[in-house]
């Protein structure tokens, strides 16, 4: 009887765990941008800036990064600190896109969702 009862607590307790565990997004949130030149090419090392957009709706609250695009083109924004940041149930974010590299420079906009790769494509003109 006895070892029934502790073989039911210690299932009860496994079961729990997995569940408990289960419930949480590990997804990352991330914002990918790439950067194309007028001839459509990736471009490397351009700058890219995202700024919130203040004025959306629902507004989306201050936040500026800026990064370099890697070798394949593309800007890698973890946004972690910025939904961490957030009031428990808002999970988005509204952003403006500034890309520069030498005298070109391009603009965009993009919606972030928490644990969702938003990804968006800035063409640079001269």
């Amino acid at each position: 009887m006895k070892k029934t009862l502790r073989n039911l607590t210690y299932l009860s307790m496994v079961s729990m765990l997995l569940v408990l565990s289960a419930c949480k997004n590990k997804n990352p949130s991330v914002l990918k941008v790439f950067v194309r030149s007028s001839n459509n090419e990736l471009m490397e090392n351009a700058k890219v800036i995202i700024i919130a957009d203040v004025n959306s709706n629902p507004p989306t609250p201050a936040y500026v990064d800026t990064v370099n695009t890697n070798s394949s083109g593309f800007a890698y924004f973890d946004m972690a600190e910025f939904f961490d940041g957030l009031d428990k149930g808002e999970t988005t974010g509204y952003f403006d896109i500034i890309a520069k590299k030498n005298v070109s420079e391009g603009s965009g906009y993009v919606h972030c969702r928490a644990h969702i790769t938003a990804v968006e494509t800035v063409y640079l003109e001269p």
